[in-house]
């Protein structure tokens, strides 16, 4: 084959930063919505219970629109189909703000999850692109960057929280200062060519010897959704807060995931990622029981985090022993990428529903007993290492090892 020059090694650097500001983008959008949910609950005029079952439509939405994803790329090209995809989930920010009553936010969460997970899985698509053409990890650091984004947008939430902003016209800025960022940020992302005749690509249900791994997976996305979705409702409603502070419950929540994801492969390199998840679940643990227990809303604030940086290593963690367990290691990362992609979905519906029954403190107690499975489970990633993929789910990265170094098939 012919030998990488430094112009193709450049050319793969550079498309390397621009996927990683679309997963900034993606993130972004996100964390401005997550932070407003509150004003959104109140401008609907929906009770926690009915919240819940509106933030089950963008799973609904998801769940159905994904597998469209890889058609959509299949047919206009990697980097067109980014671009509109993206395009479509940083405008539908705007959505659900907009929505009066409980019938139209959960057509608006609807939309907003479709176009979420169709963008989700066209980037990380082209994540995985570039990293087998680097022939080097680089999906952990993507995905931190989706967490720099999250913190991004939710710091922002939290300032026009603060100023009392109303969310439509906050939203409504941020859509289009996000969605001119991500159609520059498309225009130097890979292009790669497709094989004569390839399928688009499919889901798989998971095999039995995914089923151990996907569980730990289901303990830290559960936790991750539940806290990302409902800390500022949290301590609003139970402990509070002003506005201003429960959004920023939310935006510490989003620090500390990033910050550990960025670190990780750092982390597990040391410790091994039994002992990485072992300390994690014992971390997040203890942030649970700050939150079910705090007595003000800095506490609960301090939990939250604690609870972001336990479980963050989870995810890329069982993807990569997904790798390396089955006789499939392909099908076995698809299925543990299903179960934890569904604990994400069913996470913030659970909870709302639990506290419509009981209370939002019951419901984190839930949170706090899942996360302390992770200690005791934390064996079966035994043998796992780097390479795995983090932040928001999405198409299973290529079992064992990368591709060979070549020449790149790089499109203007």
């Amino acid at each position: 084959m012919p030998a990488e020059t430094a112009h193709d090694r450049r050319r793969l650097s550079g498309a390397r930063w621009a996927v990683a500001a679309v997963f900034c983008v993606h993130g972004a959008v996100t964390g401005s919505f997550a932070t407003r949910i509150p004003w959104i609950q109140d401008h609907a005029g929906v009770s926690a219970g009915q919240l819940g079952l509106a933030l089950a439509f963008p799973a609904v939405g998801a769940s159905l629109a994904m597998p469209l994803a890889g058609a959509v790329t299949h047919r206009y090209g990697a980097r067109t189909a980014l671009r509109g995809l993206l395009s479509l989930w940083t405008l539908s920010l705007v959505l659900p703000a907009l929505a009066p009553d409980m019938q139209t936010l959960c057509a608006a969460l609807f939309v907003y999850g479709a176009t979420a997970g169709m963008s989700d899985v066209a980037m990380n698509a082209l994540g995985v692109e570039v990293e087998n053409r680097l022939n080097r990890s680089v999906m952990s650091g993507l995905h931190g960057m989706w967490s720099v984004g999250a913190l991004l947008g939710s710091a922002a939430g939290t300032v026009a929280a603060h100023l009392g902003t109303d969310a439509r016209l906050h939203h409504l800025l941020a859509s289009a200062v996000l969605t001119a960022v991500g159609l520059l940020a498309c225009q130097g992302v890979l292009d790669p060519r497709g094989s004569a005749g390839e399928r688009p690509p499919r889901f798989a249900l998971p095999p039995k010897s995914a089923l151990a791994i996907g569980a730990i997976g289901f303990c830290g996305v559960f936790a991750e959704g539940a806290s990302l979705d409902w800390s500022a409702v949290y301590l609003r409603d139970v402990l509070g807060a002003s506005a201003g502070l429960a959004a920023a419950s939310t935006t510490a929540f989003v620090l500390t995931m990033a910050v550990a994801r960025l670190a990780g492969d750092r982390v597990v390199d040391r410790f091994g990622p039994v002992g990485t998840v072992r300390a994690g679940g014992v971390l997040a643990t203890g942030g649970g029981v700050l939150v079910v227990l705090a007595p003000h809303p800095v506490a609960a604030m301090a939990g939250f985090g604690c609870i972001g940086l336990g479980v963050a290593v989870v995810v890329p963690l069982a993807f990569a022993a997904a790798g390396r367990s089955g006789t499939n290691p392909s099908l076995s990362i698809a299925g543990v990428a299903t179960i934890t992609y569904t604990s994400g979905l069913i996470a913030p519906s659970a909870i709302g529903g639990i506290a419509d029954l009981t209370s939002l403190a019951v419901s984190f107690g839930l949170v706090t007993v899942l996360a302390a499975g992770l200690v005791p489970g934390a064996g079966v990633l035994r043998g796992s290492g780097r390479g795995a993929t983090s932040g928001p789910p999405g198409p299973p990265g290529p079992p064992g090892g990368r591709r060979p170094a070549s020449a790149p098939d790089l499109r203007a």
